[in-house]
């Protein structure tokens, strides 16, 4: 079986119900619906665990209030904690949750912006064949740098999947330059790609640009219309798998994780983007950001 690493965060989640979101010196009342554990890792680890493929969580889980929460949920899923380290908090957000199910968030970071080299002597890269990293990593140079110079000595052969996630705009051109090397495989929404890709286009000419890069399948997810891929010659868009909307939240995580654990299950690149989708549909019809909860 294909073994997957998944790097990045567990945080914490507070979720506000608000009727909309408030503008500059405006007052909105929210209702909280409570405290859930997410982070992008941790939510793509949901999917691939629930694709039935075998994954490691590489998070580190600091000390302090949120990650006591976190350690505590991990426990209870059954996770390893294969980096409890010293020295920060985990960070957490506030998810501001609209009647649409759409979410903005209010961040604040913690240990998993401070990653150290040593971290990865605890693993051997070797062992994996797929990899995921999310842009919220990238964002800081350093931890980027510390992240990606691990992921130099993985084997050829191997896939890493780069999230590039909100926070795209705010990673360096040189950390995405980096990024953009053979193997890596880039999911993105349309806002996004165009933060990867400069000037005007079309869609598939700004994935050509990516693909000439990486020589790896790009991914771009469409919303309600489902998502794109431009693998070369192969080209075209994955159907989305319908469901009704209660909460957006981890539904790109979701996404990436059923990609992954479809390439790892053996499926063709259309059929795992299929996968990717049929998890982010099942998703964003519960209040959690994560696959986990249905496993237990």
């Amino acid at each position: 079986m294909k073994r997957t690493l998944i790097i990045g965060a567990a945080f914490v989640d507070v979720l506000m119900d608000v009727p909309k979101l408030p503008t500059t010196g405006e007052d909105v009342s929210g209702k909280l619906r409570g405290n859930i554990v997410g982070g992008s890792a941790f939510n793509v680890y949901g999917a691939v665990k629930y694709a039935q493929q075998s994954a490691d969580l590489f998070v580190p889980v600091g000390e302090g209030q949120y990650a006591d929460v976190v350690r505590a949920k991990m426990a209870r899923c059954k996770i390893p904690v294969m980096l409890s380290v010293s020295g920060a908090d985990n960070g957490w957000d506030i998810s501001f949750v609209e009647p649409s199910g759409e979410r903005s968030f209010l961040t604040v970071n913690g240990i998993e912006q401070l990653w150290q080299s040593d971290w990865f002597e605890t693993i051997d890269i070797g062992d994996y064949d797929y990899f995921y990293v999310s842009g919220y990593e990238m964002e800081d140079e350093r931890a980027a740098d510390v992240i990606l110079s691990a992921l130099a000595k993985r084997k050829l052969e191997t896939e890493v999947v780069f999230d590039a996630s909100p926070r795209i705009q705010y990673i360096s051109r040189k950390t995405i330059e980096r990024l953009l090397s053979e193997g890596v495989m880039i999911h993105c929404n349309q806002s996004e790609i165009d933060q990867l890709v400069a000037g005007s286009g079309k869609l598939s000419e700004k994935c050509a640009q990516l693909y000439d890069k990486t020589r790896a399948p790009v991914i771009v997810t469409l919303g309600d219309q489902g998502a794109y891929v431009f693998a070369g010659p192969d080209e075209g868009k994955v159907p989305p798998t319908q469901r009704k909307v209660v909460n957006t939240l981890g539904a790109g995580d979701t996404f990436c994780g059923g990609l992954i654990g479809g390439l790892a299950a053996g499926l063709t690149i259309s059929d795992a983007v299929g996968k990717g989708n049929e998890l982010a549909s099942l998703v964003v019809g519960q209040e959690s950001g994560t696959l986990l909860d249905r496993l237990s």
